[in-house]
């Protein structure tokens, strides 16, 4: 199978403009996420798709590969223009404000597809548990429930599951948005009308479930750094110093 990552990347994050081309260091961002990805190793090709001619310009002067798109509402629906003319098999989402994603988690979501004989599974993505009440009831951190194999029943950022019955332990995992999908998932997805949950809740993936496909989510202990606020990007640059 030939496997790329692409990296979508807008300027005009709504809570934070301009986030990935603050500086991280020496670098931007947009360019520590796109180096450590390549550096990796584990993708055939890796790419930044954006609409902003400043990302774009950043990268290639950088050395690395941008693709230019026109304007999109989720990072799913610009990955896919820009990968309909790249010959590839599975594709890797991996968001650009995530500078510091690991190596293993990314090799856990390939491992999924390598594993898929009948091909039954259109995407894959990651999730880890949280146990701080803070964090279960913030409506930031979206939350997924998935059945007994493993596939995702429900995407929310309300709490889920509802903890009526106190002498069953509750668990509950967040959604961490790096996804791993086939191509042609990938490509169905954007032919879709956006979904009436999709719209309420402003979680992409479950247009995927609306539309009857199969989310393979895997647990992982990777802690990020998700760009979303000024204070995450001061909690990154701290990280970068060795301070936290």
């Amino acid at each position: 199978m030939k496997i790329i990552a692409v990296i979508p990347a807008r300027y005009q994050a709504s809570r934070f403009p301009g986030k990935l081309m603050q500086m991280l260091g020496d670098k931007t961002v947009i360019s520590t996420t796109y180096d450590n990805v390549v550096e990796t190793k584990l993708f055939d090709e890796v790419f930044v798709a954006t609409d902003s001619e400043i990302i774009f310009t950043e990268i290639e002067k950088n050395g690395g590969k941008a693709v230019m798109t026109g304007l999109h509402e989720t990072g799913s629906d610009r990955i896919a223009e820009a990968v309909q003319d790249i010959d590839c098999d599975i594709v890797v989402n991996v968001q650009g404000d995530e500078p510091f994603l690991k190596t293993e988690p990314l090799k856990q979501l390939i491992q999924v597809f390598h594993e898929d004989e009948n091909k039954k599974i259109s995407l894959a993505s990651l999730k880890i548990k949280l146990t701080e009440q803070e964090e279960i009831e913030n409506p930031n951190n979206v939350k997924v429930i998935t059945d007994l194999e493993g596939f995702a029943l429900y995407f929310s950022r309300s709490v889920i599951p509802y903890h009526r019955e106190k002498s069953v332990d509750a668990c509950y995992f967040k959604h961490i948005g790096v996804y791993a999908f086939r191509k042609e998932a990938l490509l169905k997805f954007a032919q879709l009308e956006m979904s009436p949950l999709e719209k309420l809740e402003k979680i992409e993936c479950i247009r995927y479930l609306e539309h009857g496909m199969k989310i393979k989510m895997i647990e992982t202990d990777f802690v990020g750094v998700g760009i979303d606020v000024p204070g995450d990007l001061e909690k990154a640059r701290n990280i970068l110093n060795g301070n936290i």
